[in-house]
């Protein structure tokens, strides 16, 4: 179906992901950030003309989830990543709370009605997984989901991670490219960023108090995330484990595999039937005999010169 982008940061397919040994910042030779912001330029403007391609060809959608920590920086990356690509291509959805319809149906319903059409790019700032992630540290939020008895079991994550695993290759099958990028932010760096928060008045809106009180879960957090990428990073929708305490780095990095990615889809303009190119040039006849007739305009005659 898809064969996914190479990179150190690509969570392998085998079960084998282990968080703890991930880093957080990249190696020192790509923390330049003027070459960063450069490489993410040059991206950036291939990424558009992909984005038309993709539009164009209307075989394929793309997907990309992005999940994190708070202040990891999800909305900075897709705004920075995206910053080039024509609205009319693009649709972002920023999940949060579940809504009382949203408790209504299966966790994936919410989700499942916001998915790209072909030819667009989709975006998921947090998504699906929050529900083997916020609510698996918080298990009392299962109470409010209106699931019968026998749904809340001892193995409930294991089987919404299997019902995720199902639910994207489905997607994959039918052409929806799938990407998924987990911002690796230190449990440091995001108190650093807190700060900031709260010393610069122009980012206060951004902190919430219940910010710090998360803080209190970030293992249970962390082991959530471990188990989340391990059981569904496939081939057709890899896990992406990208350091975010550098944050040009994260950008570029992300910006370098979504290119890569859309690279590999061979994506082509349509090219028209012979029928069409016939209807074309007669109406390329039609259209160019509509043009309006030029006209020459009169020379005035010269005034004669009166004598001095």
């Amino acid at each position: 179906m898809f064969e996914a982008p190479k990179s150190p940061y690509l969570v392998p397919f085998d079960g084998s992901f282990s968080l703890s040994k991930m880093k957080n910042h990249p190696p020192k030779a790509k923390s330049d950030k003027k070459k960063n912001k450069e490489q993410l330029e040059e991206y950036v403007e291939k990424l558009a003309e992909l984005q038309s391609l993709l539009y164009a060809h209307d075989h394929h959608s793309v997907l990309l989830i992005f999940q994190a920590m708070d202040a990891a920086g999800k909305d900075g990356t897709i705004k920075a990543v995206l910053s080039g690509v024509n609205p009319v291509g693009c649709q972002i959805y920023s999940f949060k709370a579940p809504s009382a319809e949203e408790l209504d149906h299966d966790f994936l319903w919410r989700t499942s009605k916001c998915l790209p059409e072909r030819g667009r790019i989709g975006v998921f700032n947090r998504s699906y997984y929050e529900e083997v992630l916020v609510v698996r540290v918080h298990p009392e939020y299962l109470g409010g989901q209106k699931l019968p008895k026998y749904a809340i079991s001892e193995d409930i994550w294991d089987q919404r991670l299997e019902s995720i695993a199902d639910h994207e290759k489905h997607l994959a099958r039918n052409g929806t490219l799938i990407l998924k990028f987990f911002l690796n932010v230190s449990e440091e760096e995001q108190r650093q960023r807190f700060l900031e928060r709260l010393e610069k008045p122009e980012k206060n809106w951004k902190f919430s108090t219940g910010d710090v009180s998360e803080r209190g879960h970030w293992s249970a957090y962390m082991e959530a995330y471990q188990q989340a990428l391990a059981a569904t990073s496939r081939s057709w929708a890899p896990w992406y484990c990208i350091p975010a305490d550098h944050k040009p780095f994260m950008r570029e990095t992300v910006a370098g595999i979504i290119v890569e990615a859309l690279e590999s889809l061979d994506l082509k303009y349509p090219v028209p039937s012979e029928d069409d190119k016939a209807h074309f040039a007669d109406m390329q006849t039609q259209l160019e005999a509509q043009a309006p007739k030029v006209q020459t305009p009169s020379k005035k005659p010269k005034a004669k010169k009166g004598k001095k």
